[in-house]
């Protein structure tokens, strides 16, 4: 499997330090607010990543932190008259509310930084020993000239960094490029005791202390959005690395970001968009189809028309299960023929070349729906087996499965009601009463769902938003 190292910028295989297992750090969320669908992308495709791992054989361990306290939830909390843990800990039960929305599973670790202070003073510790880190009046500030390899995961010289950097108000580094790992304690901001003095942890500290602890000194993947290359993944390095003598991570992996009508998605321009405002309108599925539907590391572009197709595609599949689940109970008996047992073999085949090869989605749903061509076309030939029928099912699952999606089944929400209706409707056609039938289909209809007669019988589904 080759992912694309944003440290090497090339292609390399996965090689995991301790064989058979495969350790993930993924930066995760700063939660004051809900997220945004530059959030979802990185949650999805990594989601996704340590779906496919899992399904290529291996264990895998996915360590996705909170960052819990942080000036953006200090300031949304003197604005709303709340203390800080009360807005972090309200955003993440808003967090996982949209992230089984758009069935990110949880991690197997979800530290937070306010659970961690221990561990992260004991770096800072280390860093202030080593002679890396310095004290000014309470804060803590790293020496980037003590550290010459800065600069390498962003690719930019020293020199040039410098020159776009600056210190500012009531800031007390030495130098431009340092950056605080402790700042001291400011009145009516929530505090920690630490041999340093009271205060906080600056960001880029938390995930060099938080992955060491639960993942180790290296970590086989490290991800993110792209824009946390710098500063933000440039800092961790630079600080782990000086705290270990280690590489902090064997693989950087970066998704690309997300635009809004070919538009960088800013709240200054009005195209920003929190995942759950797009889900009461488009449902969640759509959005997580459409977060995989371009290779990780290109950009996306959001548009009406691009959710709208998504939603479509994700009919087809859907109709597709469907329609397996309808023609398997009448199939005629016998075991699965070559036919189908190639199908699914060539499926599974074009799925893993496209994933081993940098984590291609993109073509690995267009190798799902060469599947569902050959399916559906077994499926119209009365001379399908209930056996060929279960290879297609099986393999049609575990792929959808590695994507995240069809996690919906709309049999299991259709009202009574409707179901009565329909039952009414197919009665009327018998009797060839076709406007009591018609009459009973607009009323389903009206209550946003569609009734289909087909070889295999009458098929609900929810109509599309």
């Amino acid at each position: 499997m080759l992912i694309y190292n944003t440290m090497t910028r090339k292609k390399e295989e996965l090689k995991p330090i301790t064989d058979g297992t495969v350790k993930i750090y993924a930066c995760g969320p700063t939660v004051y607010n809900l997220i945004h669908i530059g959030n979802a992308r990185a949650l999805c495709v990594f989601d996704t990543l340590r779906r496919y791992l899992e399904f290529r054989g291996y264990k895998v361990l996915y360590v996705q932190n909170f960052t819990d306290v942080d000036d953006k939830i200090i300031k949304k909390a003197n604005e709303l008259g709340k203390t800080a843990s009360e807005v972090s800990e309200n955003a993440i039960k808003e967090y996982f509310t949209d992230a089984k929305g758009l069935n990110v599973r949880e991690a197997d670790i979800h530290p937070k930084v306010t659970e961690n202070m221990d561990i992260i003073i004991d770096i800072i510790q280390t860093l202030l020993d080593k002679g890396y880190a310095y004290e000014a009046e309470g804060d803590v500030y790293f020496d980037t000239s003590k550290f010459p390899d800065y600069g390498k995961l962003s690719h930019m010289p020293l020199e040039d960094l410098q020159a776009g950097a600056r210190i500012e108000v009531g800031e007390k580094k030495r130098a431009p490029m340092d950056f605080a790992v402790w700042k001291a304690a400011k009145p009516g901001e929530p505090y920690w005791d630490s041999p340093f003095g009271k205060g906080r942890p600056g960001w880029h500290i938390e995930c060099s202390a938080m992955s060491r602890h639960y993942i180790g000194d290296t970590i086989d993947i490290h991800g993110g959005g792209s824009d946390l290359i710098f500063p933000h993944h440039e800092n961790e390095i630079a600080q782990s690395e000086c705290a270990t003598g280690s590489p902090l991570a064997n693989i950087w992996m970066h998704n690309g970001m997300l635009n809004v009508d070919n538009k960088k998605m800013a709240k200054s321009t009005g195209n920003f968009f929190m995942v759950r405002d797009l889900s009461d309108k488009y449902g969640y599925e759509p959005i997580r189809f459409m977060l995989l539907s371009v290779h990780y590391r290109s950009q996306l572009n959001y548009t009406v028309e691009v959710i709208e197709s998504c939603k479509a595609a994700l009919r087809r599949l859907y109709t597709c299960r469907e329609t397996i689940e309808r023609v398997l109970p009448a199939a005629k008996e016998g075991a699965a023929g070559e036919k189908a047992l190639a199908d699914a073999k060539k499926a599974r085949e074009e799925f893993i070349r496209a994933m081993d090869d940098d984590f291609n989605t993109a073509d690995g749903i267009a190798a799902v729906f060469e599947l569902v061509r050959a399916i559906n076309t077994a499926l119209a030939d009365p001379e399908t087996t209930k056996g060929d029928i279960k290879i297609y099912s099986d393999e049609f699952s575990a792929l959808t499965n590695v994507l995240g999606l069809l996690y919906n089944n709309d049999e299991d929400n259709i009202p009574d009601e409707v179901t009565a209706l329909a039952e009414q409707r197919a009665e009327a056609r018998k009797a060839k009463n076709f406007a009591l039938a018609d009459e009973l289909r607009d009323k389903i209809t009206a209550m946003g769902y569609i009734v289909e007669e087909t070889r295999q019988g009458t098929v609900i589904r929810k109509a599309d938003n």
